[in-house]
């Protein structure tokens, strides 16, 4: 059984490529996910794990497919495009993949099993949805807090989120505020 506030904040990609207007992987509520973030990252205080996507320079299979088509991303992995656009701490792990999921054994070794695993960040009709899908996949009970959390779309916001309430009792879809009343 776990314990009710036995969790992991899972901060998604959270970075200057999606937070510039001018770039081509703007989200626009960019601004208003990041507050709710920052909420969120102090209320869970130690156990925060950023993410980082970040360009793989061997763009293996279909990878320099998708970068023929997003070049001004073809920059290497030390680029201030892939910097975090908050504050993080010396106690927060930082995991930096050229994946859309950020789900893989770092992210496992910091959110255990019996631990509820709570999703934030960007973007939420990609890198979002493919870390809870692996999350689920092995075994963890997933949270996405749906304020703190950006699609390319209002319109893919809600389709991701419809998807993902499907998988109840697996997901759970809260708000900024909802959850930190539950801390």
């Amino acid at each position: 059984m776990r314990e009710k506030n036995s969790a992991t904040l899972a901060v998604i990609d959270m970075q200057i490529a999606f937070a510039e207007p001018s770039s081509g992987w703007f989200i626009p509520r960019y601004e208003e996910v990041e507050a709710k973030v920052a909420q969120l990252v102090d209320a869970f205080e130690n156990s925060v794990v950023w993410t980082k996507f970040v360009r793989d320079p061997e763009e293996q299979g279909a990878w320099a497919d998708y970068y023929d088509r997003w070049s001004s991303f073809r920059v290497d992995k030390g680029s201030e495009q892939w910097d975090i656009t908050l504050e993080t701490r010396p106690e927060h792990a930082t995991i930096s993949l050229p994946t859309f999921s950020k789900w893989g054994s770092e992210l496992a070794d910091i959110a255990p099993l019996e631990a509820r695993l709570v999703i934030c960040g960007v973007a939420t009709d990609c890198c979002v949805l493919s870390t809870a899908l692996g999350a689920i996949d092995a075994g963890r009970s997933v949270t996405i807090v749906t304020d703190a959390c950006g699609a390319v779309s209002d319109e893919a916001q809600k389709q991701t989120l419809d998807l993902l309430g499907l998988l109840s009792p697996m997901t759970t879809l809260t708000t900024t505020a909802e959850l930190l009343k539950s801390l």
